[in-house]
């Protein structure tokens, strides 16, 4: 059965009704890419979880790096993020999305400003014009210097206050990750985060609404990418949906409670020169429930160069990656230019 898509998926879902069988071709995945037969179903490892509690410099440092070499993802714990700027994170934002859809467009992302800031459906084209089920809200939230509230909603009232104390608190946990990063490379601990622009990191979140899809075997929430970011840090709600390519396999991710997944992203694999990996993931859909999520992307500012560390390149490690100005790596990637 044909359906006829709306511009929001959203509005979509709430339109489809009863036609529990059918969704718009746009939205149907390729036979390679259904998670319905592309899910593995055996038993696999779990994503390493590393706990934060006791702040052993050594031990962290060492749990971090072997996740990032091994997995390019991993989840924390007792990582200083009270649950209750977690639990207000995720109201204010089920409360934007949650508001008629004439409010929400009132932050639509500028057509032609060439900036991904506010809300919106179609982040970009798709091969014979796939789409991926799923709406979004992005905004920036560090440094100060880079946020433009006009993106940040005014409802729910408590709106800003709550994303601006998150913020504080995940720049504390960025820092920590990145000095781990760093330590596990046998580097002082501030080489990374200054090498990404020290202070200047910025940080933007996104949040990712998924409402319920009739065919989540043939839809996919977001497909197959890496992050083009340093790191990012991502809170769920209880919703299962994230799923990882490993050995092979795109293996479900276990969600634990307050925990805070840690992905890998292009920039730290690149300073690496290619021994911490930048993680292959993807969102899976779920028939009955809205899943949501939560990303932060920590970057360098755009004019920042990104290489190899020197550090790590020498006669026998050669540097496998150029250096560019992550303004021209953006481009790059998203205009599937070589790079």
């Amino acid at each position: 059965m044909e359906v006829e898509s709306s511009s929001t998926v959203q509005a979509l879902a709430s339109s489809l009704g009863v036609k529990l069988d059918a969704i718009p071709s746009e939205f149907v995945r390729s036979e390679d890419e259904r998670p319905g037969t592309t899910t593995f179903r055996g038993p696999v490892p779990e994503i390493p979880v590393v706990d934060l509690a006791g702040r052993d410099r050594d031990r962290i440092a060492k749990a971090v790096s072997e996740a990032a070499e091994g997995w390019g993802i991993f989840q924390i714990v007792n990582h200083g993020v009270p649950a209750e700027a977690i639990a207000a994170l995720q109201r204010v934002g089920r409360g934007f999305f949650e508001m008629p859809r004439e409010e929400k467009e009132k932050y639509a992302v500028e057509p032609g400003s060439g900036s991904v800031e506010g809300y919106g459906s179609r982040l970009q084209k798709e091969p014979e014009g796939k789409r991926a089920w799923v709406d979004y809200l992005f905004h920036n939230v560090w440094p100060e210097s880079r946020i433009d509230y006009k993106f940040w909603p005014e409802s729910p009232p408590d709106y800003r206050k709550v994303n601006q104390e998150y913020a504080r608190y995940l720049v504390s946990v960025m820092d920590e990750m990145l000095s781990s990063l760093s330590l596990g490379l046998g580097l002082e601990g501030h080489v990374i985060k200054e090498a990404l622009g020290g202070e200047g990191v910025e940080l933007l979140l996104k949040i990712n609404y998924y409402p319920p899809c009739p065919r989540p075997d043939l839809a996919l929430g977001v497909v197959a990418h890496t992050d083009m970011s340093a790191v990012t840090l991502l809170v769920p709600n209880e919703v299962p949906g994230l799923q990882v390519f490993k050995d092979g396999h795109w293996i479900d991710a276990k969600y634990i409670p307050n925990a805070i997944i840690v992905h890998i992203g292009d920039q730290i694999e690149i300073l690496s020169n290619g021994k911490y990996k930048s993680v292959l993931h993807r969102t899976t859909v779920n028939k009955e429930k809205v899943r949501m999520s939560w990303p932060v992307f920590c970057s360098p500012p755009d004019d920042r160069a990104v290489g190899p560390l020197p550090q790590l390149v020498s006669e026998a490690s050669p540097a496998k990656f150029k250096t560019k100005s992550y303004k021209d790596y953006k481009y790059c990637k998203l205009n599937k230019l070589p790079q």
